[in-house]
């Protein structure tokens, strides 16, 4: 059965807007699969190679050191936005995982084309996408890490404005950045100004790395 594409595509804009996506697997069945799900779509184009401005999909059974530093690679290195699809993840990994600066991450059972294409589009935007079980855990996790940390700490170290945390608290409901906008009356490039200026100024990641930091520090 051929999955509608109709409300991703929405979201893609133009053809000649496309993202570009290099998708890597630790199998080729695998690779060839997630290439055939994502070849579909109007909005997207493959490349063999990922770089700045690309999108990374990785497919993996499991997480080990060699993926971690992979991710970490793609991100820092190579200045592309990543995307895991995992068949497992340890609760000790999804932090690691964050802080590698993953944008999203797909459970392979729930790797249909079209939530895929939803993890791209998301990633290519500067979006984070969690499954809500990971989100749930990432919370639960911060906020135990968090508490760890509240005897030693008066307060947090670097500050947030209350703009930022705004956003960031809406981020971690899972709007996107039109949502957000929405919700603050705020324009969608301010929304993405104030994401770049704390990102930037605090050295993080992506939105959900932004979103572990200000949970950790209690902000939200």
């Amino acid at each position: 059965m051929i999955t509608s594409f109709s409300a991703a595509s929405r979201s893609a804009g133009p053809a000649d807007r496309r993202v570009p996506v290099a998708v890597s697997a630790s199998d080729p069945i695998s690779h060839e699969g997630a290439v055939s799900q994502l070849r579909r779509h109007p909005g997207i184009e493959l490349r063999e190679e990922s770089g700045p401005g690309t999108v990374a999909l990785l497919v993996e059974d499991a997480l080990d050191e060699a993926v971690l530093t992979r991710l970490r690679r793609i991100v820092r290195s190579e200045g592309a936005r990543a995307v895991l699809v995992v068949g497992t993840m340890r609760e000790n990994e999804l932090l690691d995982v964050v802080e590698c600066g993953v944008a999203a991450i797909v459970w392979r059972r729930e790797a249909t084309a079209e939530r895929l294409v939803q993890a791209v589009l998301a990633a290519s935007r500067g979006d984070g996408d969690l499954p809500a079980d990971l989100l749930g855990r990432l919370i639960q996790q911060v906020g135990t890490l968090h508490r760890s940390a509240a005897g030693r700490s008066g307060g947090p170290v670097l500050g947030l404005t209350p703009r930022e945390v705004d956003v960031l608290r809406l981020v971690s409901e899972g709007l996107d950045t039109g949502e957000i906008a929405g919700k603050l009356s705020y324009s969608e490039r301010t929304v993405k100004n104030v994401m770049h200026g704390l990102t930037t100024r605090l050295h993080l990641r992506n939105r959900a790395h932004a979103v572990a930091f200000a949970l950790r520090e209690g902000y939200i």
